[in-house]
C-alpha cells in the first residue's frame, strides 16, 4: 500500500525503470485509488494516513492495560489467489488474508488492533491493486482493526503480468491474566463449533489438483450439488470471526479457542489442549457443506486424509464450562454465527478423537 518512491534522477531513470517493467505512475494510480477504502478502516489511536513511510498508532490505548501483552499473527492466502486470478475477480481475496491473520489472534483472546498488508504483483493494474485492498479493508471492518500500512511490489519477469501474491501481518493486545490456552481447560467442557464458510483458504493445492487438473473441471462449470458453478464456490470468502469471538470471551468463561485452517480440525484443536485432557469430537453433530463430499469423492480420498486437510465445515471451535454452552450458542446464533455443540473434553492424553459418521 506505501506508495513506490519516486526517483530523484529525472524522467530519463523513470523510463528506464519502466522499460525494465517497473511501473511508478501505475503504483501511485493504485494508492490514489485505495485511499477511499483505507480510510474506512480507521480507529481512532491511528495517526496520519497511507503514503508514508510507516503506520502510526496511538499506543496509549496499550497502556490503559494492567498488564499488556501484545500478540502478533503473519500469514497469506496460498493457492487460493490463483482462483481469483483465473476469475478475474480480486475484491473477496482480502477476507480470506484477514481470515487467517486476525482469527489466529483471537484464539488466545487478543483484540486485533492493526493490519499491515504486502501485495506483489508482475505488473501493477491499479484499478486490480485497490480491488484487492477493499477486499482487505471490508475485512478490517468487520474485524474492527485498522489497515494500518503495506506494501506493493512489482517484480516483472519473476511473476507474470496477471500474477500476484498476498501477504500480511497483525497485531493486538490483551490483558496477561485473560490469556487463553491448554492450560484452562477442563475434562468436562464442551466444544462449540463454529460454521465455516466453505473451504476458507486452506487445501487449495488438493482441490485445485482434484477438481480442475485430474478432473479437469472448469472453474464456470455449474455443479448441481454446490447450486452455483465451481468458480463461486471456490472463490467463497473465508468468515472473519474476530468480533464474534471477542464477544464471546467477553460473555462467558471461554477457556481456549482454536482456529480450524491448514491441517484440519483435529490438529488444530489438539493444539489447544494439555497433555491430561482429550476431546471427543462426534461427526454427527453436522453434516459438512456439499464441497467437502465433492472434493472427497471425485478425488477418492480417504476421511482421515481429507479430515487432516480441509475444515470439513468448521472454522472455529471454542471450548467452555458445559453450563455456560446454551447461552454462548444463543449469543453466536444471535451474532449470525451458526454454532453447535460439536463435542467433550474428557480425561484423556492431549488428542483429538474423531467418533461416529457425519449426519
Amino acid at each position: 500500500m506505501t506508495q513506490p518512491a519516486q526517483s530523484s534522477s529525472g524522467s530519463d531513470q523513470q523510463s528506464a525503470y519502466v522499460s525494465a517493467g517497473v511501473d511508478i505512475e501505475a503504483g501511485d494510480r493504485a494508492v490514489s485509488l485505495m485511499k477511499g477504502f483505507v480510510k474506512r478502516t480507521e480507529r481512532s489511536e491511528v495517526i496520519g494516513g497511507i503514503g508514508g513511510f510507516a503506520g502510526l498508532f496511538d499506543a496509549s490505548k496499550i497502556a490503559r492495560y494492567q498488564h499488556p501483552v501484545l500478540a502478533t499473527s503473519t500469514d497469506g492466502v496460498g493457492t487460493k489467489v490463483a482462483i481469483a486470478q483465473a476469475l478475474d475477480k480480486h475484491d473477496t481475496i482480502g477476507f480470506d488474508l484477514m481470515g487467517m491473520l486476525v482469527d489466529d489472534l483471537v484464539v488466545c483472546g487478543a483484540e486485533p488492533l492493526w493490519v499491515t498488508d504486502y501485495i506483489a504483483c508482475g505488473k501493477v493494474v491499479p484499478e486490480r491493486i485497490a480491488a484487492i485492498v477493499k477486499g482487505i479493508a471490508d475485512a478490517c471492518v468487520v474485524a474492527g482493526c485498522a489497515l494500518l500500512g503495506g506494501e506493493t511490489a512489482e517484480h516483472p519477469g519473476l511473476l507474470g503480468p496477471d500474477e500476484y501474491d498476498v501477504a500480511g501481518a497483525t497485531t493486538g493486545v490483551l490483558e496477561k491474566d485473560n490469556i487463553l490456552g491448554p492450560e484452562r481447560v477442563r475434562a468436562g467442557d464442551v466444544a462449540i463449533a463454529m460454521a465455516s464458510s466453505g473451504l476458507h483458504s486452506n487445501g487449495y493445492s488438493l482441490v485445485r489438483k482434484v477438481l480442475l487438473t485430474d478432473a479437469g473441471w472448469a472453474l464456470d462449470r455449474d455443479v448441481a450439488e454446490l447450486g452455483r458453478t465451481l468458480g463461486e464456490e471456490l472463490l467463497e470468502p473465508t468468515k472473519v470471526y474476530a468480533l464474534d469471538a471477542l464477544a464471546l470471551i467477553e460473555a462467558y468463561e471461554v477457556h481456549a479457542m482454536s482456529h480450524i485452517t491448514g491441517g484440519g480440525l483435529a490438529n488444530n484443536l489438539a493444539r489447544v489442549l494439555p497433555d491430561g485432557i482429550t476431546v471427543r469430537i462426534d461427526r454427527a453433530s453436522w453434516q459438512p457443506p456439499a464441497v467437502f463430499d465433492l472434493v472427497r469423492e471425485v478425488g477418492s480420498i480417504s476421511q482421515p486424509d481429507i479430515e487432516a486437510t480441509l475444515n470439513q465445515g468448521v472454522g472455529m471451535i471454542a471450548l467452555l464450562p458445559a453450563d455456560q454452552a446454551d447461552a454462548a450458542l444463543r449469543l453466536l446464533n444471535q451474532r449470525g454465527v451458526r454454532s453447535w455443540i460439536c463435542g467433550e473434553a474428557v480425561a484423556g492424553d492431549g488428542t483429538v478423537e474423531m467418533v461416529g459418521r457425519h449426519g
